[in-house]
């Protein structure tokens, strides 16, 4: 009798194991939507869960563990559970799609996200772990901007702008909104361009400003050809861009310019006047 029950309980745990055994789960990480993504924004994973076609595989578990410098955003389950042979014939594995918030002082580079499996044998579940690197990378660049010229004569206001980021930049644009320190004449945008880190370039707008800070619109297409945006301020001082040499120098021309033209047309005048006179003198001879 004692051999019968052995042999009875001995089948039934080589029943487990070949069960368990043809319950074969594997997971892996087939996208990562942005690649890179920068620190602070959404990144969206997709899991691909192979062998989940078996019947054998029941309750099956997939969890991804929210650890920094990852966070689920509000409205997901971390936990998804599935029942073997569920699948479509036409395919042997479950994708499993996460949008993720990456935490804004995540380091560049590689950063590891967890997850874990089941296979859902009764009485024989096998717990895996598997860690997936995501690529982050700050992508984001910074500016310096300031007031280089005012010519009043014209209202031409030429701001400088400088890189002073890491990364270079598209379609650069910058925009002027409304606001009571300027008043635009004309476009309020600048098409300024691309601009490589550490890289300079001016731009120019038509404007009548007031001592104060103006404020900016900046607008550029990073390295994954993300559209991003920042706001910037820049003080114009009036006092800066009048006095100057060069106004000097352009007064004492213009003046120059008036004598000189005074003093032709007296010239012209008074030459006119002796032809008249000598004209005069010729007739009165003949007669």
């Amino acid at each position: 009798m004692k051999r019968v029950i052995l042999a009875v309980l001995l089948g039934v745990f080589m029943i487990s194991l070949v069960s368990a055994a043809s319950c074969s789960l594997d997971a892996k990480l087939i996208n990562q939507d942005p690649y890179p993504v920068i620190p602070g924004d959404e990144v969206k994973v997709v899991f691909q869960l192979n062998g989940i076609s078996n019947p054998e595989c029941k309750n099956v578990v997939f969890e991804l563990v929210e650890e920094f410098p990852f966070e689920l955003i509000p409205g997901q389950e971390a936990r998804v559970t599935a029942e073997g042979g569920t699948v479509s014939d036409f395919n042997t594995y479950l994708l499993i799609p996460y949008k993720l918030r990456v935490a804004k002082d995540a380091r560049d580079g590689d950063n590891s996200l967890e997850i874990k499996f089941s296979n859902g044998v009764e009485n024989n579940k096998a717990i895996t772990v598997r860690e997936f690197n995501i690529t982050v990378e700050d992508l984001e660049t910074d500016f310096e901007v300031s007031i280089k010229d005012y010519v009043a004569g014209t209202r031409t206001l030429t701001f400088e702008i400088l890189n002073i980021g890491e990364n270079d930049v598209e379609a650069l644009t910058v925009e002027i909104p409304k606001q009571e320190s300027i008043s635009i004449k004309g476009s309020n945008r600048n098409i300024v361009g691309s601009l490589d880190s550490n890289e300079d370039t001016t731009f120019s707008f038509e404007a009548v400003p007031t001592d104060g800070e103006i404020d900016l619109v900046i607008l550029y297409t990073d390295e994954i050809s993300e559209r991003r945006q920042l706001e910037k301020s820049v003080t114009y001082d009036s006092s800066y861009f009048t006095g100057r040499a060069r106004d000097q120098n352009g007064g004492s021309k213009t003046t120059y310019y008036i004598i000189a033209f005074v003093v032709l047309v007296i010239i012209f005048w008074l030459w006119r006047r002796k032809k008249k006179k000598d004209k005069q003198k010729n007739k009165h001879r003949h007669e």
